[in-house]
């Protein structure tokens, strides 16, 4: 059974975020969604009349030497990894020698890339060998739902590039936004009118409302929740091309997009894409105490009250409902997955979720995992008396409520 949440985050305004999460942080907004990878999404956006480059993906070396040949080996090599900073990270190379491109495609393929964004890095499976765009001026275009205006927003600038995070945070008046009424929809005259705003060439006026009027209508009727093309092109020529693109689609729209599959590719981390094979629901985080939890807004409750003693959460897991003694076991082997655990805290509410089939799962996974790091466990609901009694012979520390568990947990960090 594949994951239904893997891509589940509370964003905060930390240096190395793409723009979208700085414009959305406000509101420690909930982000539920599938991501595409580059070439998925460019594939879906030529569907919509956007330009894009050329390209082809392989996982071959002298399958790149041919596609590069065929491009006159003008090409740009993109490892097709979901982690931002993968340019930086030594995962993109532009040649004029196709060999030289197979030989950048060589190295690549099974290297992990590492970045200040992602830090346990993703392994490369596969390249996108694309045609080398001559780039006259870079712009930034995105499409997104922000919580803050409560509404869909289009944002436009004409700084785009790799610093465009930085560029959002030093020079705010540089980005434009439009809040698009959903009665409504996004009007020409409010893409020309912001466009003009942005400082953004008047050569490209026309098409860039083509090409926001096409993607609107992309992002409407296939769900997203995300369209950001950074770099969008003007050319030597006067054309305007998405160069670079990310797309993300509602995980609760998925069974309208049946090609839109999840899969263990879709991951954002190597830990995630275990937890897609392994079906649970599993997001990493940046924190050091692991949570186990049985629902999304009993674990959401959790990481806030994690996050109220100044700690941070290690990961979003959610065991589902019903869950036996052998899945709570996996749920506990997955977060310990991440090195960085230094404490693990399980918040269980039984209803069809019995306490006594936690608790066997946890004392489970203690024993055949070797488990070294404190636990702290509140089990309420069905069978709870019998959880704390199979508990009661492990070295865990009970809780009585969320916040005490929480405190605990910090106050057990600390000791480390």
């Amino acid at each position: 059974m594949k994951s239904q949440i893997t891509a589940l985050s509370r964003l905060a305004p930390t240096k190395g975020l793409r723009l979208t999460a700085l414009l959305q942080e406000k509101d420690g907004i909930l982000l539920i969604s599938m991501k595409l990878h580059e070439y998925q999404s460019r594939a879906l956006l030529a569907s919509y009349s956007v330009p894009v480059p050329k390209g082809e993906v392989t996982s071959d070396p002298e399958e790149a030497f041919r596609i590069a040949e065929a491009f006159g080996g003008k090409v740009v090599v993109k490892a097709q990894v979901l982690m931002g900073g993968r340019g930086k990270a030594g995962g993109i190379g532009l040649f004029e020698d196709a060999r030289k491109a197979s030989e950048f495609t060589a190295g690549l393929i099974g290297k992990r890339l590492v970045s200040p964004q992602n830090p346990i890095g993703m392994i490369v499976e596969k390249v996108l060998i694309s045609e080398k765009v001559e780039i006259a001026e870079e712009y930034y275009i995105a499409l997104l739902l922000d919580r803050t205006e409560q509404k869909d927003v289009l944002v436009l600038s004409a700084r785009g590039g790799m610093d465009i995070e930085d560029i959002a945070v030093k020079e705010p008046e540089a980005i434009m936004k439009v809040p698009i009424d959903p009665k409504w929809g996004l009007w020409n005259y409010e893409i020309r009118h912001a466009l003009k705003k942005a400082g953004i060439n008047i050569k490209a006026h026309s098409q860039l409302v083509s090409l926001a009027e096409n993607i609107y209508k992309m992002y409407r009727e296939k769900d997203c929740t995300l369209i950001e093309i950074n770099p969008c092109a003007l050319t030597q020529d006067g054309k305007v091309v998405a160069v670079d693109a990310k797309v993300t689609i509602d995980d609760s729209a998925l069974f309208r997009h049946p090609e839109f599959s999840r899969s263990e590719e879709s991951a954002e981390d190597p830990i995630e894409a275990e937890a897609v094979r392994r079906g649970i629901a599993y997001v990493k985080l940046d924190g050091e105490i692991g949570v186990i939890g049985n629902g999304a807004g009993l674990v959401m409750l959790t990481l806030d009250e994690i996050a109220k003693t100044g700690k941070k959460a290690a990961n979003f897991l959610d065991v589902g409902g019903g869950a036996q003694a052998e899945r709570v076991r996996d749920c506990v082997e997955l977060v310990l997955m991440d090195k960085g655990v230094k404490v693990l805290l399980i918040n269980i509410f039984g209803g069809i979720t019995r306490g006594d089939e936690v608790a066997k799962g946890v004392v489970q996974a203690i024993k055949e995992l070797g488990v070294e790091i404190p636990i702290v466990a509140r089990i309420e609901g069905t069978n709870a008396e019998e959880a704390r009694a199979i508990l009661s012979g492990a070295k865990i520390t009970p809780a009585r409520s969320v916040r005490e568990a929480a405190e605990y947990a910090a106050k057990l960090v600390e000791a480390r």
